[in-house]
């Protein structure tokens, strides 16, 4: 019980210096504006690129789940079939996992179709009886990450004894996820790529601040200061270049969006749809600054842990 009033002074203590050297160094920056500025810019730059895919990226997959509506698979029932059986049929498949809805199209409707977009509506006069069969419009449920899902429904539905015909156009669709898949490993070859720029900007950047300060560094070293006292100013150096970088790329990412909004909504309606540009959202900000910080940290760490040991009081 003793210790814990000791205890308690020193974590407020350790505190208290953590605060004082985070603001002492955001104090240095500010004194360097234009250096800080420039150095941030840099950061920003390279993290509002792969953001900006990110963000390119979840609108196309917004749009294509739009598309859901426009792929159906049509099941033509086998003309013996009864309306009976193939209402019955139908309220089975609208039980299934992977299908959306089912619509059916009676052999009348089929015909009255038939003759509105054929041209044949005279010659269908002379038939004895409707030729047509009846017609099960099913809307599946695409998975954006398994299009082949799709392709097996086809054939499992077309395995039933009621189908005669189960046909779906399916390649625009694999096309569509391919082209998405590569989309989304690019960008993570291009955010990897990125993020070791950024930790060389921040690296390069604090060890010049190191080699600018050596000699204060080596006046610590002689009155007993440890590696880890000397090194927490530039850890925060980093910290705090990651928090601009991390803000200068939201502001980049907003200002894109905002340009862009007006003509892409423009082209939204040409095509009947309205359509408009999501952004990142809170949590995806929050995930950017987190990263930024990160790698203004990580970037700091290993430039300090590497020249930090070739200072030494001579």
């Amino acid at each position: 019980m003793r210790n814990s009033p000791l205890k308690s002074s020193r974590f407020l203590s350790y505190l208290g210096h953590h605060v004082r050297v985070s603001l002492a160094s955001l104090g240095r920056l500010y004194t360097q504006p234009i250096a800080t500025i420039m150095t941030a810019a840099v950061i920003s730059i390279a993290l509002a690129l792969p953001v900006g895919l990110y963000i390119a990226l979840a609108n196309i997959g917004q749009v294509s789940t739009d598309w859901d509506t426009s792929t159906q698979i049509s099941l033509f029932l086998h003309t013996h079939v009864k309306q009976r059986d193939a209402q019955k049929l139908m309220r089975r498949l609208e039980k299934h996992k992977d299908i959306k809805k089912v619509m059916m199209i009676d052999k009348e409707d089929g015909l009255k179709q038939f003759k509105e977009t054929s041209g044949f509506g005279d010659a269908l006069k002379y038939l004895d009886e409707n030729p047509l069969p009846i017609v099960l419009v099913v809307h599946p449920r695409i998975h954006a990450d398994q299009p082949n899902r799709i392709t097996k429904l086809v054939k499992d539905l077309g395995k039933n004894k009621y189908v005669e015909i189960a046909q779906l156009d399916v390649q625009w669709v694999k096309r569509l996820y391919t082209f998405l898949e590569i989309a989304k490993r690019s960008i993570l070859v291009i955010s990897s790529m990125l993020a070791i720029a950024v930790l060389l900007v921040v690296g390069n950047t604090i060890r010049l601040d190191i080699q600018n300060r050596r000699e204060e560094i080596e006046v610590s070293k002689l009155i007993g200061a440890s590696d880890a006292f000397i090194r927490r100013p530039f850890l925060y150096t980093g910290f705090w270049y990651g928090v601009i970088g991390g803000i200068m790329a939201w502001m980049i990412t907003i200002i894109s969006l905002i340009l862009m909004e007006e003509p892409i909504h423009n082209l939204a309606v040409l095509y009947h749809s309205d359509f408009r540009l999501s952004g990142l959202g809170f949590k995806n900000t929050l995930l950017l600054i987190f990263i930024s910080c990160s790698l203004g940290l990580i970037g700091s760490w290993l430039a300090v842990s590497r020249h930090l040991k070739d200072i030494e009081p001579s």
